[in-house]
């Protein structure tokens, strides 16, 4: 009975360790996230733009400037960012919008967004109040939809 006492607090010890190490780095995560966020808020903008395309895709796909390509770390270029393709004045520009607002963009109309940089933060004035989501109906509800007309 004792190794199995010193096999768990050994065990124990380990999990300590790794909580600790662990709070730390999300400690010093969360710092670091303030730290950009106030830059992005220092820098941001109102603007008007027509948005043209909306879609989630890898960042070299996306049509982004290589700048950002190459600064990208090596985990993200494999994962689907949200790119928005809009008219901001003469030009068509493509922005990487905040995955919390994505979802509330609407297609082919007139907004203003708050920019800062090449990254929406936030959509305000949308003329049109959001598009009706036409969600597609799964196999169990058309059979419901069959069965209730019959």
């Amino acid at each position: 009975m004792n190794r199995y006492l010193l096999i768990f607090l050994i065990i124990l010890a380990v999990l300590v360790v790794i909580s600790v190490i662990l709070y730390l780095l999300g400690k010093r995560a969360e710092k670091k996230r303030d730290e950009q966020q106030e830059t992005i808020n220092a820098n941001a903008q109102t603007v008007s733009m027509l948005i043209i395309d909306k879609k989630k895709m890898r960042i070299k796909d996306a049509g982004l400037p290589d700048v950002v390509v190459s600064q990208a770390p090596w985990y993200s270029k494999m994962s689907k960012v949200p790119v928005v393709k809009a008219k901001v004045g003469p030009r068509i520009v493509t922005l990487i919008a905040d995955i919390m607002i994505f979802d509330d963009i609407p297609l082919k109309r007139e907004v203003k967004a708050t920019v800062s940089g090449i990254y929406i933060t936030d959509v305000k004035g949308i003329r049109n109040v959001k598009q009706e989501e036409t969600k597609k109906k799964g196999l169990f509800a058309k059979l419901r939809a069959r069965a209730s007309k019959k």
